[in-house]
């Protein structure tokens, strides 16, 4: 089953639409196929007859979509044509004014990538998951044990967003009675502003970052003065490449590991829920072995796909599977179409938690822009599956699901549940 529509005949109308529509005027990048949870047929339909697509006009200007799973990782390895500036455009399909764009790791190449990358690395070793790992299961403890029973409540807010806050406030020791700030923030960096949008324009949503950079900064200054210890904001500080940051790369590291540690892990708690709702029998599955934890959880992070995309731009003229990319080109690698590869997963459209090889997806990208902390990440997952299974012997989504209006992240801005009193 495609997303949350059960309903036939609109899956139909949908394929219908996108068979019908010429491969010319396909812009797949369109926010609105996203909060619809209707963009499933056109990557299919890309990937059968036109995987290197390009799209001339759409609201975010012209781009080519890498749709097969295999020409994704091609794209992701060839740092030599394929940038990850943030001088050039940076990860996303939407560009930012040249005045704004700021520098992280994950929008560098190498070899400045690495430096800046390993002074965070050691926060996601074993030994120090092992000690997170107490810090979140008593967390995840606390959280469920305090949700309501009986009445229908948010998920979204109540659990994805409360836990994935709480653990950004302990990676980064950062103030715990601010710690929603955190939530705003990755939200903010994010969004697409609009008059529906968090923001209605650009200068509102920069005023907020700017808020977050100096939030930020007077924490930078509190940890210079003290000796190291083990937390983001302090590893980057005191670390040789990271300590004399200008103040864009400052800001765009703090980003990059904010919404790295809240967006993904918040949409991939709650697609996990949603996705067991759809299929009670996997849901049964793992009630009865929950030992099958180890496979549902990068299941479930193919599964939701939390970030749709990454962007590069053509370094030189190239060709790519027969189409001519320019210099300049904006290059997207559609995670979310790799993901239901027919060709790299088997049963893709399945739900399966006990899959042979649950670990071939691209949630996390590939090669040496992989996802820093994806250890982590599918430790919370885990744990809050672990403490869930222990408490409730089924939790029912009553709703359908808010989704948000980005081709960027993947995720849900609200999931109505309730719980048996």
């Amino acid at each position: 089953m495609h997303g949350t529509i059960e309903n036939t005949a609109k899956l139909d109308a949908l394929r219908e639409r996108a068979s019908s529509l010429p491969l010319e005027q396909y812009d797949p990048g369109d926010p609105e196929l996203f909060r619809t949870d209707t963009f499933w047929p056109y990557f299919d339909r890309l990937r059968r007859e036109d995987p290197v697509h390009y799209c001339k006009d759409s609201m975010f200007g012209p781009y080519w979509s890498v749709t097969r799973y295999n020409d994704i990782m091609e794209i992701e390895t060839n740092h030599q044509v394929f940038s990850s500036a943030s001088a050039l455009g940076g990860i996303t399909i939407r560009d930012i004014d040249p005045d704004l764009r700021r520098e992280s790791f994950i929008s560098m190449d190498p070899p400045r990538h690495a430096a800046q990358r390993k002074t965070v690395a050691p926060m996601f070793t074993p030994t120090h998951l092992d000690n997170l790992a107490i810090n979140i299961r008593k967390r995840s403890a606390e959280c469920l044990d305090n949700l309501p029973r009986g009445e229908v409540f948010d998920w979204v807010d109540q659990v994805s967003i409360e836990l994935t806050t709480q653990m950004l406030a302990v990676l980064f020791d950062f103030p715990w009675e601010d710690r929603r700030k955190l939530t705003r923030w990755s939200d903010i960096a994010t969004t697409i502003p609009g008059p529906d949008g968090l923001v209605a324009t650009e200068d509102e949503r920069q005023a907020e970052l700017t808020e977050c950079a100096h939030y930020f900064a007077r924490l930078w200054k509190e940890r210079i003065a003290q000796p190291p210890r083990s937390d983001l904001l302090s590893m980057m500080a005191h670390g040789a490449a990271t300590r004399d940051m200008d103040a864009r790369n400052f800001l765009g590291n703090l980003v990059l590991l904010i919404v790295g540690g809240n967006d993904t892990t918040r949409n991939t708690m709650s697609g996990s829920l949603l996705a067991l709702s759809q299929h009670p029998d996997q849901y049964r599955k793992l009630r009865e072995n929950p030992a099958l934890l180890d496979s549902f959880v990068p299941e479930v992070i193919r599964w939701q796909t939390p970030l749709a995309h990454m962007r590069r731009t053509a370094l030189s003229d190239f060709e790519f599977r027969g189409k001519q990319i320019k210099k300049g080109d904006k290059v997207l690698m559609w995670y979310v179409s790799g993901n239901r590869d027919e060709e790299a997963i088997e049963k893709p459209y399945d739900f399966i938690i006990d899959r042979a090889r649950p670990r071939t997806h691209l949630s996390f990208g590939f090669g040496i822009h992989r996802c820093v902390g994806l250890r982590l990440a599918e430790l919370q997952l885990k744990i809050i599956w672990e403490e869930i299974l222990k408490r409730f012997n089924h939790i029912d989504v009553v709703g359908e699901p808010k989704r948000v209006y980005s081709s960027f992240v993947k995720g849900l801005e609200t999931l109505p549940v309730k719980i048996a009193a």
